[in-house]
């Protein structure tokens, strides 16, 4: 599960636990924030979209075979990225390949505002992994018209016909993924998980035959396959060696090869054979063998998440989307974060849930801040900046999970952010103190809570099924949300002080508590347009936990809605309060979840989390329109560039940085080009 970035970017930042450091640490830290803030993080901005960079921190502390070992995984991770193109939807790839073909061809007027359109309109989709908006769902609508478009293809020679030409332009597959309620998500999402003519009751009746060999270890039936209807029987499309994606699958298990031929310990290596003979063969069991080794193998330098992995752009919650990445540990962060892992069970034992909801054993979990060295897939551009994992429960529970906070992608935002925004949305200088002394901590806390504490938490009642067939379309943004109020509630908390985390606990719950219900309940209006509803699994979280507590506290005024200079700010008159209904609202949560109440999901979810007042919302735009700062960031990645001798072997690995974006995703098409337009 991933942890999506919020709006507020200023907000979040490397933080530091310990100011004990002798001289000479403390030079060596001041001479690498030099450093960094000689770097230019900033690449080009267009539409709602900034694109960064980031460095790689410690690469050059990596010995030459764990270097190698980060490159192959790169490779691997890139190989696979027209996987999620053609996952998000059908004819993406036959998009993408005329309009990058128009771009490097086209000798006419590069002025014009057409011209500009077409430009923004290919960034757009580039940064999007298609032709959909990559957090609305709501599909890109160019600002030129079809004519220019055949002009273009005329003038460079390029093919785009049918139903890809006309759909860049009309109504049809409009949605990605759509969550709304009351309709048929599977036939009304353009996402290509499913054949056209597959129903939600396609799906249901299809798997709710499937039966894994041990009940307690309930196989991810659907994750890797396509569903499609052939003569009117139901039958899955499997993504391996020799299946579906099968030429770019090949490719991967040629890199990853590679990879197991470098790995620092056998543990790494057992974990990444069983990855391999996952692709060569589909089968799920292996996939949870692989899933039960990695979780395992936590020693060494290096790590990865790569495969089929996060299930958000199902509507139904079964299939997951291609994505990788590879990442370097932080030692010294991850030490001092580690004090969570050590406290996961003080934390379970005292949270509010009821007691049958409680793991009286919580396992295993492993919490590291690392560096990102390469992305792709799901994870790219667009980039999370904490992940757990495995999703299955079961090894959850009985084996753990790795949580990880991508600290060099959290350093970037920061470094490249402003806090403007911020002031403008603000209800006091009070606020904004909190917000400017502790809001970096707290957010980094938060993180950190929602990943290994919140995830790792909770159990699901005897004999109740895994939370996408009990809650179906509500799974994720009810686990999202679960887990942002397990952090939530222990950010108020004494704890976090009495473990060394914090020297202000109060403060920082404050500035936590404020920044989250002025996103959730207004700054994140700023990525929809106005009369959307929300549509996205953790922009819908944050709503329906903000807007909640809202509501339930008016009583007592816990939450106030202020206006003044006809502009609206909500400002917090009772943390404790609110403190105390976060832990209602966490306890019901995870009652949901274990009891499989979808009613109850339904009502909370669609009562909250998806409408939103229009008033405030146009407010809302009016007052972002002064900042010229984009409401969504994104990155290219470094380069790794392999310097080989005559013999061929790997004598060294360097790091570049793309000077564009443009020329990052052209480069990646030329060179991990392994799928066909239809696949």
């Amino acid at each position: 599960m991933k942890l999506k970035l919020i709006l507020s970017l200023s907000l979040v930042a490397t933080f530091l636990l310990s100011c004990g450091e002798d001289g000479a640490k403390k030079s060596t830290e001041m001479h690498n924030e030099k450093k960094a803030n000689a770097f230019n993080y900033n690449v080009e901005q267009f539409a709602d979209i900034k694109i960064l960079r980031y460095q790689i921190p410690g690469w050059e502390n990596l010995t030459l075979k764990e270097q190698k070992l980060v490159y192959y995984l790169t490779q691997a991770g890139l190989s696979g990225r027209d996987i999620m193109w053609d996952q998000n939807y059908r004819h993406n790839l036959s998009i993408r390949k005329a309009l990058e073909n128009i771009y490097t061809n086209y000798k006419g007027d590069k002025s014009s505002n057409d011209w500009v359109a077409f430009e923004t309109y290919l960034k757009r989709v580039w940064f999007s992994n298609g032709i959909h908006h990559h957090y609305s769902n709501d599909k890109l609508k160019p600002a030129f018209s079809s004519d220019y478009l055949k002009q273009l293809l005329a003038e460079t020679n390029s093919k785009l016909e049918g139903e890809a030409f006309h759909v860049i332009f009309n109504n049809v597959d409009s949605k990605k993924v759509n969550q709304a309620k009351g309709v048929d998500n599977v036939a009304l999402s353009a996402v290509n998980f499913y054949g056209p003519n597959i129903t939600n009751a396609d799906v249901e009746s299809f798997y709710k035959n499937k039966v894994s060999p041990n009940p307690e270890k309930p196989l991810s039936f659907g994750l890797n396959s396509q569903l499609v209807k052939e003569n009117g029987e139901l039958k899955e499309r499997v993504y391996k060696s020799g299946g579906l994606y099968g030429t770019a699958i090949d490719e991967i298990i040629k890199w990853l090869e590679l990879a197991k031929g470098v790995t620092e310990n056998e543990a790494q290596g057992n974990a990444l054979e069983l990855l391999i003979a996952y692709y060569k063969t589909g089968d799920l069991q292996t996939w949870d063998d692989y899933n039960v080794a990695w979780t395992a193998a936590t020693a060494g330098n290096v790590d990865y998440i790569n495969s089929f992995i996060e299930v958000y752009n199902d509507p139904l919650g079964y299939r997951g989307s291609y994505e990788t990445i590879v990442q370097i540990n932080d030692f010294d962060m991850s030490q001092k974060m580690k004090v969570l892992s050590d406290n996961a069970q003080w934390f379970e034992d005292n949270s509010p849930l009821m007691d049958e909801h409680k793991k009286k054993n919580v396992v295993g979990v492993t919490y590291k801040v690392v560096n990102v060295a390469g992305e792709a897939g799901d994870a790219s551009p667009s980039t999370p900046i904490g992940v757990n994992l495995p999703n299955a429960n079961w090894i959850r529970a009985a084996i753990g999970s790795k949580s990880v906070s991508l600290g060099n992608i959290t350093n970037a935002h920061n470094n490249a952010g402003s806090t403007e925004r911020l002031k403008e949305f603000v209800h006091d200088a009070e606020e904004l103190e909190l917000e400017e002394k502790y809001g970096q901590l707290a957010d980094k806390l938060h993180t950190a809570l929602h990943e290994v504490i919140g995830h790792a938490s909770g159990q699901l009642n005897l004999g109740v099924g895994e939370t996408k067939e009990t809650l179906k379309n509500y799974a994720s943004t009810l686990e999202e949300g679960r887990a942002d109020l397990v952090g939530l509630y222990y950010l108020y908390s004494p704890k976090l002080q009495e473990l060394g985390l914090v020297e202000d606990w109060k403060k920082v719950g404050k500035a936590a508590y404020d920044g989250y219900i002025r996103n959730g309940l207004m700054m994140q209006l700023i990525r929809l347009n106005l009369g959307d509803n929300v549509e996205e699994a953790h922009m819908r979280n944050r709503q329906w936990v903000s807007a909640w507590a809202f509501e339930k506290g008016k009583i007592d005024n816990v939450i106030e809605k202020v206006t003044r200079d006809g502009k609206t700010y909500f400002n917090i008159n009772d943390y404790d309060k609110l403190h105390d209904l976060f832990g209602q609202l966490l306890r019901e949560t995870q009652r949901i979840k274990s009891e499989g109440d979808y009613a109850a999901v339904e009502s909370l979810v669609e009562g909250y989390g998806v409408k939103v007042d229009q008033a405030i919302h146009a407010e809302v735009l009016n007052r972002n329109k002064q900042f010229k700062s984009a409401p969504y960031s994104g990155f290219v990645n470094p380069v790794l560039v392999a310097e080989k001798n005559e013999a061929g072997e790997i004598t060294a690995i360097k790091i570049t940085q793309p000077k564009t974006f443009p020329e990052q995703m052209l480069a990646y098409s030329k060179h991990y080009n392994f799928l066909s337009e239809v696949n």
